[in-house]
């Protein structure tokens, strides 16, 4: 599944390593990086990160094709 979770651990606002990111939750370093690559996490990690980054999981996460569809009918509708 696609995200933003490097770029938001990265940003000014928080400027994390992997490691720090993953103490912060509560989890190993290897699973911010399976994350990081777009591999498949629990809905309490999705939840973890949304808290975690003061946004909605639906801003982190997304999947491509939706993102591309709805970006094509805000196209459309202008």
């Amino acid at each position: 599944m696609h995200n933003i979770v490097k770029y938001l651990r990265l940003s000014k606002e928080f400027d994390l390593t992997q490691e720090e990111l993953a103490t912060a939750l509560g989890v190993s370093r290897h699973t911010i990086i399976s994350i990081e690559k777009g591999g498949n996490t629990t809905a309490e990690m999705v939840l973890k990160l949304g808290h975690f980054f003061d946004k909605d999981p639906r801003e982190i996460f997304f999947i491509r094709d939706v993102a591309h569809s709805l970006q094509q009918c805000e196209k459309q509708a202008i």
